[in-house]
């Protein structure tokens, strides 16, 4: 096979990893992967969840931390939190996004 799936430790899911163009994929390809994709695309929303509730933790954290140092550290993890939550919300539109292009 031409493609294969691989966990990110950054995202905590599994992304696929093509080996050449999209398009230069039969359908018949595609529709595997996409297939094996919505499986790793599932659990995107639990992931998400999981992100949130380390997120709201850090801030309760920040909102009595005195320390400065502490209190640049703990926003620094919240944003890099919320870009995770970013690239992950990209991720699971693409499967939508591939299907369109599949059908257009």
């Amino acid at each position: 096979m031409s493609y294969q799936f691989v966990f990110d430790e950054r995202l905590g899911i599994s992304l696929p990893v093509l080996e050449k163009p999209w398009e230069d994929y039969s359908l018949a390809e595609q529709s595997q992967m996409i297939l094996e994709w919505e499986s790793h695309r599932s659990d995107i929303p639990d992931r998400i969840k999981e992100i949130e509730k380390i997120i709201i933790g850090k801030q309760q954290m920040l909102s009595v931390e005195e320390n400065f140092q502490r209190s640049c550290e703990l926003n620094k993890d919240i944003a890099e939190l919320a870009s995770v939550i970013n690239d992950l919300n990209i991720w699971f539109r693409i499967q939508q996004d591939t299907q369109r292009k599949m059908h257009a």
